[in-house]
């Protein structure tokens, strides 16, 4: 009898120690395929303003296959490192994450062991993401901003400006919070603060990204303004 009770409770932590490493892998792959997606729509808006007559060459059906696998397998090694780090902590008896899910950052203060080196790894790889991410990002606008710049059309300067509003936007809200979270050192930040900006990036950002990215139709606009109008004025 007491063998099956030490079975069945050996079972079920080792299916919760499963589950709670499943979240942050899940959740760090979505998020790098993200970067990565972020990267490669600046290059497409790179292409589109700086290179108009070359887009269908430089952005062919080809191209985007192969953008989208690197997102897909830079996803996959990032989470790898996430995982990997988190199966070789070692817990001492049960715990309970201070979190809504098991985030990394608050796992990574339960273990009753020497941590430095397990924080390392998932930050430095976190970290590198971010910057090659950010710096194809930051090359690509660099570009743009110069080529509209001397631009002899203001039409044409607003349109540019216009296309890139709503992407420069979810860029800066969705780097904003992953940096925040994984990259900053942990005693910057308190665990409250994690939450918070934990749920920003996992709840809040998706929902308003259709919003941010329906913003470029005039349509949507125009509706938009009716409706605030309408309710300063009710």
């Amino acid at each position: 009898m007491r063998n099956s009770v030490k079975n069945n409770t050996e079972y079920r932590a080792k299916q919760q120690h499963l589950g709670c490493a499943t979240q942050p892998g899940s959740a760090v792959f979505f998020e790098t395929v993200e970067c990565f997606l972020l990267a490669a729509m600046a290059y497409d808006h790179f292409v589109a303003i700086c290179n108009p007559l070359l887009y269908s060459t430089k952005m062919s059906t080809q191209v985007c296959a192969l953008l989208f696998s690197v997102a897909y397998i830079g996803g996959f090694v990032n989470a790898f490192s996430f995982t990997i780090s988190f199966f070789s902590l070692f817990f001492c008896g049960p715990n309970k994450v201070n979190h809504f899910f098991c985030d990394f950052a608050p796992l990574i203060e339960l273990p009753c062991c020497d941590v430095s080196i397990h924080a390392v790894v998932p930050s430095c790889s976190a970290g590198f993401v971010i910057v090659v991410t950010v710096f194809v990002i930051a090359i690509s606008y660099i570009y743009i901003l110069i080529i509209t710049l001397n631009m002899c059309s203001t039409e044409g300067r607003h349109k540019a400006f216009s296309n890139c509003t709503s992407h420069i936007t979810a860029v800066t809200l969705f780097y904003g919070t992953i940096t925040f979270i994984y990259v900053m050192p942990k005693p910057s930040y308190s665990t409250d603060q994690n939450k918070v900006v934990s749920v920003f990036y996992m709840v809040v950002i998706p929902m308003l990204n259709p919003l941010i990215y329906s913003l470029r139709n005039n349509e949507i606009k125009g509706a938009l303004k009716r409706e605030l109008g309408r309710k300063r004025f009710s």
